[in-house]
C-alpha cells in the first residue's frame, strides 16, 4: 500500500506557508491599507460629516441616547478621515456646549483608540523597518520614550493632523493607555473651543463665540511657532 504520511507532511507544509504569508506583517499592513482606502472612499461617498452637521434625525437631537450615538458616529468618522474640526462644530450646534463637547470628547477617544489599534496590529511591525530617516527616529524615540507628554502635547497644539499622530503613535513603542489619556486629555481645550463656536454660531458677535474663536487663532499660531523651533533644532543635531 502506498504510504500517506509523505502527502499529509506536504499539505501540513503548504498550510504553515500560506499562514505565514498571511500573517505577515507586509500581509497586515496590505490589510491595514484596504480598511483604509474603503474608510476614506466610503467618506467622500457617503459624506456622513454632512448628515451629523445637518441630516441628524430630530426625535434624536437631544438626550443621553443621543449624545452617545453621536460620539460613537463621530469616532467612526474619525477613523474614515473626517475633519474633526468639523464633527466638533457640529456636535456644538446640535447639542449645545456641555453635551456637545461630552459627545466630541467621547468620539475623540473612541476614534483614536480604534485607529492605534488598526496601526498597532496591522501596522507596526512592517513600518518599524523603515524608521530609516533622522526626524522619523527622533519622533519615534520622542513617543516611544516620553510617549504620554508627547501626545499630550500633540493634541494641545493641533499642527499634527489627527490621524497621523495616531498612526505614529501605533508605529512606535507607546503604550495604549497613556494615548488614550493623553488624548483624551489633550483634546479638551481644542474641542471645547469648536464645540462652543457651533453652539454660538447663530450669534456671530457674542463674547463666547469671539473667545472659542481666538483661542483656535492662537493654537493654531502656537503650533505653527513649535512645528517651525523643533524643525530648526532637529535640523541643528
Amino acid at each position: 500500500m502506498l504510504d500517506p504520511v509523505p502527502a499529509t507532511r506536504s499539505a501540513v507544509g503548504l498550510c504553515a506557508r500560506c499562514t505565514r504569508v498571511l500573517f505577515s506583517p507586509w500581509s497586515r499592513f496590505s490589510l491595514l491599507v484596504a480598511v483604509l482606502l474603503a474608510a476614506a472612499t466610503t467618506m467622500l461617498l457617503l459624506k456622513p460629516h454632512r448628515l451629523l452637521a445637518s441630516g441628524w434625525p430630530a426625535q434624536l437631537s437631544g438626550g443621553a441616547a443621543a449624545v452617545l450615538l453621536f460620539g460613537l458616529a463621530y469616532g467612526i468618522c474619525t477613523v474614515a478621515f473626517v475633519p474633526r474640526p468639523l464633527l466638533n462644530l457640529a456636535a456644538g450646534a446640535l447639542f449645545g456646549t456641555q453635551a456637545g463637547l461630552a459627545a466630541a470628547l467621547a468620539g475623540t477617544v473612541l476614534g483614536a483608540g480604534v485607529s492605534f489599534a488598526l496601526g498597532r496590529v496591522l501596522g507596526q511591525d512592517a513600518l518599524r523597518t523603515l524608521l530609516r530617516g533622522r526626524w522619523m527616529r527622533a519622533a519615534d524615540g520622542q513617543l516611544s520614550r516620553h510617549g504620554f507628554r508627547s501626545m499630550l502635547a500633540l493634541r494641545l497644539f493641533p499642527g499634527v493632523p489627527f490621524a497621523a499622530a495616531n498612526y505614529c503613535a501605533a508605529v512606535s513603542r507607546m503604550g495604549y493607555p497613556p494615548f488614550l489619556v493623553a488624548t483624551g486629555l489633550g483634546s479638551i481645550p481644542n474641542t471645547a473651543a469648536y464645540v462652543v463656536a457651533g453652539s454660538e454660531a447663530s450669534s456671530p458677535t457674542s463674547p463666547a463665540f469671539l473667545a472659542a474663536m481666538g483661542f483656535i487663532v492662537l493654537t493654531g499660531l502656537g503650533a505653527a511657532v513649535v512645528a517651525w523651533r523643533r524643525r530648526h533644532r532637529l535640523g541643528a543635531e
